[in-house]
């Protein structure tokens, strides 16, 4: 059973992305998988008594065991729907269906409840060979953009900023004469015709800007960005489309031009950027890699050092990497009983569960161990992180930080106090 609170978060977010992959896996032998989405303001009694009917009319299906999977999967439902007494917030969001464990004639029920983090509109019923995942995976979609550009009398980079993802669209050099006049030219003529160059460069600079964003319908606003005054003098022009000028949020100083430029008004921008996920990841990591870098002691890495401060109740907020995949799994000694743990890639035990029998007890050293439990060590660490209250980030592979992070093991702690 999958349960999401309204609480909009990095951890409900990669929960959500982790069950729908779960839930894309799913295969029926026929169509008798059920996808079942209700709205918050449906009631309950009206979802059962159409479930009610609808497993009249699966009753008048030829195949005896697709008939079989089917009752049973919408009578499975209708005792699920029994534990609400109108739908949560943002809706309910039931699947349920016989999947096969291991070729045909091995199917087994199974059933999944998740309440979604945004609403849910749509009332929707199907049977079929899959689950239909397509409005959840909506939910995920980052809907909120960012256009971002960095300007001097060199060059210009155009960049977007969609949820954790930093894409340079365009880049382009100003083709700006010198500051300093020409021998042979008055200092008139100069000036003028370096006016007329400045003009062109920021009316080349306008059309690609305006080319860009007003293609982005969901786009927040504008940050604008830049060494020396080339920023202010452009933007005080009639260069951007009147809508985009509207959409300016901010207008920084950098140090830098190019992809460096870009990233420093992020970095720079995180107050208006707080929503954006990219801006809070590397706020995140960065604060982590200078207390480990001054030494102060409030930091700690890798998965047993990281659960050793959890259980301390010493954590204020842990960094886990979406990639972090690990499995504790529990053996016993056929011989003397004498229980040990394995951590594995989750990728390992897939690949070669063939491992386990190769495995030597620590105690007595015979082989073929039994298998007595697998846990996922990243639902243990969110299970003792809620206990201790503890916030738990779920930072992108896909990002330079997330990179980083996987190079201390994936995982990482902030401490509360530090340890003498």
């Amino acid at each position: 059973m999958i349960y999401l609170s309204e609480k909009k978060s990095s951890l409900l977010r990669f929960r959500l992305e982790r069950s729908l992959k779960l839930l894309a896996s799913k295969e029926g032998q026929h169509t008798e998988l059920i996808s079942l989405y209700i709205p918050p303001d449906k009631q309950i009694s009206d979802v059962t008594n159409t479930l009610r009917q609808e497993h009249g009319t699966a009753s008048n299906i030829k195949s005896k065991t697709t008939r079989k999977n089917v009752t049973e999967a919408i009578v499975k439902v209708i005792q699920r729907l029994k534990l609400f007494k109108k739908p949560p917030l943002n809706g309910l969001v039931l699947f349920c269906g016989a999947i096969p464990q291991n070729g045909a004639g091995s199917e087994k029920m199974e059933i999944y409840v998740i309440e979604p983090p945004e609403p849910i509109n749509l009332y929707y019923y199907r049977c079929d060979q899959k689950f239909h995942l397509k409005p959840l995976r909506e939910i995920l979609t980052e809907k909120e953009t960012y256009g971002i550009f960095v300007i001097d009398g060199n060059s210009t980079t155009i960049a977007t900023l969609k949820g954790r993802t930093l894409n340079i669209v365009k880049e382009f050099a100003s083709g700006l004469s010198g500051k300093h006049r020409r021998g042979g030219q008055s200092q008139r003529r100069f000036e003028r015709l370096r006016e007329t160059q400045v003009n062109d460069y920021y009316k080349r600079v306008g059309n690609h800007a305006n080319k860009i964003f007003q293609e982005i319908q969901d786009l927040k606003g504008i940050l604008i960005g830049g060494p020396g005054p080339t920023k202010q003098d452009f933007e005080g022009g009639e260069y951007l489309h009147y809508t985009l000028k509207n959409k300016i949020l901010s207008i920084v100083d950098t140090a830098y031009t190019g992809e460096s430029g870009v990233e420093e008004v992020v970095e720079k921008s995180a107050d208006i950027l707080r929503e954006v996920r990219y801006a809070e990841e590397k706020r995140l990591v960065q604060s982590f890699l200078y207390e480990l870098g001054h030494d102060t002691g409030l930091v700690t890495y890798g998965e047993k050092e990281v659960l050793k401060a959890l259980n301390k109740g010493n954590v204020k907020t842990i960094l886990i990497s979406n990639s972090f995949d690990w499995k504790r799994v529990t053996l016993e000694c056929s011989i003397c009983n004498h229980l040990w743990h394995s951590t594995l890639k989750n990728k390992t035990l897939q690949r070669d569960e063939k491992i386990f029998g190769e495995t030597p007890c620590p105690q007595c050293s015979s082989l073929n161990p039994n298998v007595k439990k697998i846990q996922d060590i990243f639902d243990e660490i969110v299970e003792i992180a809620d206990h201790m209250n503890a916030e738990v980030e779920v930072i992108s592979n896909e990002t330079e930080e997330g990179v980083e992070l996987e190079s201390f093991g994936g995982i990482a702690a902030i401490l509360r106090y530090k340890v003498l």
